[in-house]
């Protein structure tokens, strides 16, 4: 892993404690101004012997629709890792703000099974300051391996994006362009997502970001209402994919649109095989079914 030496955490990060100190370091920055750096800390961060709790493994496999099992859910262990990666975002050096981030895109590989018993080692970092349309963005990059220098087993790239934030020295000329056009399919399934999805998603994944969480809580942060966890979304496809994806995977999802609660979201997956009959590819699309604006979509690829 690149990103220098990394700074050993003594126990998993308190997420509560991350969000309180970037409301905080939010609050300083907006008295004393903005941090004018345009580069990502040089550091990594790692937490070693993480045990996954198998009562929050049964709670996130029911509220998710995986099936029960001693695997974890490849969206399980993105939850597991988020606080490493948080922590990394929280650094005083870490030049956008935190709160109101946005989340556009994941691509993680699942290499192999990891089981519930197995204790592992995160390790997270910040790459690729960049310019979007938008704003600012940047991929934070975990890894996840069996305890003791056992081989990677696990790896996700989160994409984020600071809106309105244009950093000096950025190239906006690099922005990413704006979203095309959709033309919405027939479903192969209907969520319906009551306003109390955000605080669910939370308790099992341990994301208590307020614009999730309620009305006020998002108001306060500029939005009309609360949205649904992007991870939220994106799990419950794979979920819906099923055994298909198999034991190894490739997962993509880029988000578009956010999905205001409560809301009514419809999902279409589409399965590619191959010439005997194995799987090969999964895509998925979801969408608001009043409006037709696609929410999301991604892949799900055989390793």
């Amino acid at each position: 892993m690149t990103g220098g030496q990394p700074l050993i955490l003594g126990e998993m990060p308190s997420l509560s404690k991350l969000y309180v100190n970037a409301a905080a370091t939010a609050a300083r920055r907006r008295i004393m101004g903005s941090h004018a750096a345009d580069v990502l800390p040089a550091v990594s961060h790692e937490v070693r012997d993480v045990r996954p709790d198998v009562e929050n493994l049964t709670a996130y496999q029911h509220l998710l629709g995986e099936t029960a099992s001693d695997v974890l859910p490849a969206g399980f262990i993105h939850a597991l890792a988020f606080p490493v990666a948080m922590s990394v975002m929280n650094r005083d050096d870490f030049p956008l703000p935190l709160l109101g981030m946005f989340h556009l895109r994941n691509v993680i590989e699942y290499r192999r099974p990891v089981r519930f018993t197995e204790l592992l080692d995160i390790v997270a970092r910040a790459e690729t300051l960049r310019a979007h349309r938008a704003g600012t963005q940047l991929d934070i990059v975990a890894e996840v391996r069996t305890s003791g220098g056992g081989d990677i087993c696990w790896t996700g790239v989160s994409t984020y994006l600071a809106k309105g934030v244009f950093l000096p020295g950025i190239d906006k000329a690099s922005a990413a362009v704006a979203p095309q056009g959709f033309s919405a399919p027939d479903p192969t399934a209907l969520w319906q997502l009551g306003v109390d999805t955000g605080r669910a998603y939370a308790a099992v994944s341990g994301d208590f970001n307020p614009i999730h969480l309620s009305v006020l809580s998002a108001k306060a942060l500029g939005l009309r209402r609360s949205i649904a966890h992007g991870m939220y979304l994106a799990s419950r496809a794979l979920a819906d994919v099923g055994a298909a994806k198999g034991d190894s995977f490739r997962w993509e999802v880029g988000f578009e649109a956010p999905v205001f609660l409560p809301a009514r979201v419809a999902l279409d997956i589409s399965t590619a095989e191959a010439g005997d009959g194995g799987w090969l590819r999964s895509g998925y699309v979801a969408w608001n079914p009043r409006s037709g604006r696609k929410h999301f979509s991604g892949s799900v690829a055989a390793l």
